[in-house]
């Protein structure tokens, strides 16, 4: 996600930035609480779930190096629509939310900057993804080859 950011955008989100470190297993948040940090992934692997009573948590997608977990945190009502949990150690940078929204309603040029980033590197990335994921589930063979390029309706 950084490196979709000019140096300066770049330079000014890490401002907000402190490293943290998870281990294996951590929950890192759960779906319907409140989406007050996010994180770039340094190192490790992420996984995002979807609870399904009485059948626990699903896997969605796993994330990893320079990655964003957590999109949530920048639109109302700022609550998590999936959950996360550690793969194994990971490193991150985590922001405090409040802090990064009060930059981005103080300057427009680095609120749009973050803004179209985390739809362009985050949400578009993962909408393709999760068509693959349903035409691997239910579209006819070689459904998946046509989404991956992106040319599919």
């Amino acid at each position: 996600m950084l490196s979709a950011l000019s140096p300066v955008h770049r330079d000014r989100l890490l401002g907000f930035a402190r490293e943290v470190s998870l281990s294996a297993g951590d929950r890192i948040f759960d779906e319907g609480g409140a989406a007050d940090r996010f994180w770039i992934i340094r190192s490790g692997l992420v996984a995002l779930d979807v609870y399904e009573p009485g059948q626990g948590a699903t896997v969605v997608e796993t994330l990893g190096e320079g990655e964003l977990l957590g999109w949530s945190w920048l639109f109302e009502p700022y609550r998590w629509h999936l959950g996360a949990q550690t793969r194994g150690a990971v490193e991150a940078y985590e922001f405090d939310a409040h802090q990064v929204r009060a930059a981005i309603d103080e300057d427009p040029a680095f609120g749009l900057a973050v803004t179209r980033c985390v739809a362009a590197v985050a949400i578009g990335r993962r909408l393709r993804a999760a068509r693959t994921r349903l035409l691997d589930l239910y579209g006819p063979p070689g459904s998946r080859a046509a989404a991956a390029g992106g040319d599919a309706p």
